[in-house]
């Protein structure tokens, strides 16, 4: 596994980072152009991953590189949605605490050449928050559609298992180090 090695999941997470402006400025013009880019943005998230572990270029610098674009792009997309007032804050403050969480036990795992790695209660809930974070901003985009009350729903299920996951990933990270 090599440190720093400029590749095409390496490429894609680093893409992730550089279009969340792009995102924070055009959901507040259009938020069906917002709620595209964001989608581009999150499947980078998925597509880095299965294309490092695929090809068997897995470096370090992206282990700890994706978690990081995942979350500003979380991040950016849950203050967005404080600032619009289609989330409250308290919730999105603690999945943003969480996800600082789990990112500083990973760097500190990994820092001691432990890897700690995604579990499948995190998997789940970066989906469906990215669900809700869709469904949240395109709230009244689609005629005859109102995702509020879908993406609402969707963001509590996505802080519950926010919180579960988070506390799964401190007991792993207390376990191997």
């Amino acid at each position: 596994m090599s440190t720093l090695r400029l590749n095409l999941p390496t490429v894609l997470t680093l893409s992730r980072i550089v279009i969340i402006p792009v995102f924070i400025f055009s959901v507040y013009l259009n938020p069906l152009f917002g709620a595209f880019i964001f989608i581009i943005a999150s499947l980078t998230d998925f597509l880095d991953g299965y294309l490092a572990r695929r090809s068997g270029e897995i470096t370090k610098f992206g282990i700890i590189l994706d978690p990081i674009a995942d979350k500003f792009l979380v991040i950016s997309a849950l203050i967005v949605l404080v600032d619009m007032a289609r989330l409250p804050a308290w919730i999105a403050i603690t999945i943003i605490a969480r996800e600082f969480l789990v990112t500083g036990l990973r760097v500190v795992a990994l820092s001691k050449d432990i890897v700690i790695p995604a579990e499948l209660g995190g998997k789940i809930k970066t989906t469906i928050q990215i669900v809700a974070i869709i469904c949240l901003i395109l709230m009244r985009s689609i005629p005859e559609i109102d995702l509020y009350d879908i993406g609402i729903v969707l963001i509590w299920i996505a802080l519950v298992l926010s919180i579960v996951s988070g506390i799964q990933y401190t007991i792993s990270f207390w376990k191997r180090i």
